[in-house]
């Protein structure tokens, strides 16, 4: 199939200034969120693409000692000669970026948008309904690096996107994808969560020691009763 897609060919930070919002967590950590990235009709291109042209699974993972079905589906994307990437015992096979080409313009505003950064691989995650979710993790796995940036594409249903400071005890917690995120306590404070609705054709990117000292999540949402797709770019490292 021969789509060709662009997005916004001449992205400039200085022209969305009025459209997107930094939040400094502290301690070198810090999210940009861009709501309006991507047009709106261009990015519901690129969803119907992803929607019916990647190879999606929906695999088997191991947590907590025991066998349990992700909760929604994903695919790998990733550039020749990387490590493997494996995450509760699963280790997604890496797919070219030549054979999917709307993901290279994506990736192409992306790096436009974002001076200075690079990223070589992709992990795609589709949720086909309220049901579908990510419980609470932090994307610390070591051939990302100590400080890496991830930037976040999504496409379709609007959901949350929930960060938490870590605390002593939550500071060991892994992606727990058989639980999902429990509600936090009214007496926490304002300054330990940040929430995100993350709309269609928006990035959110996070930078610095976010991985390090907060955990992130998308919660299951009974209202969220169609689909969304998310597109995380990573730089992994070589060894």
């Amino acid at each position: 199939m021969n789509l060709m897609l662009k997005a916004n060919p001449n992205p400039n930070p200085k022209d969305d200034s009025k459209k997107s919002r930094t939040v400094d967590l502290g301690n070198g950590s810090s999210v940009i969120y861009v709501p309006r990235f991507l047009a709106y009709d261009v990015a519901w291109e690129f969803f119907n693409y992803l929607d019916n042209h990647i190879p999606w699974t929906r695999p088997t993972l191991r947590v907590f000692g025991r066998s349990c079905t992700q909760p929604r589906d994903t695919c790998y994307v990733a550039s020749a000669g990387l490590p493997d990437l494996i995450y509760s015992g699963y280790q997604p096979h890496a797919h070219s970026w030549d054979n999917f080409p709307p993901l290279k313009d994506i990736l192409d505003a992306v790096h436009k948008m974002l001076p200075g950064s690079t990223f070589n691989s992709l992990l795609l995650n589709r949720y086909k309904g309220g049901n579908d979710y990510v419980g609470w993790h932090s994307d610390d796995e070591k051939l990302y690096g100590s400080t890496p940036e991830i930037a976040s594409v999504s496409f379709g249903c609007e959901r949350d996107f929930i960060l938490k400071k870590k605390s002593g005890k939550s500071s060991q917690e892994r992606r727990s994808d058989d639980k999902p995120p429990l509600k936090r306590s009214r007496k926490s404070s304002q300054d330990d969560q940040h929430s995100f609705m993350l709309k269609h054709g928006s990035l959110l990117v996070m930078r610095g020691n976010t991985q390090r000292d907060w955990l992130h999540s998308v919660p299951k949402r009974a209202k969220a009763e169609t689909t969304r797709i998310n597109l995380t770019f990573r730089l992994v490292l070589q060894e």
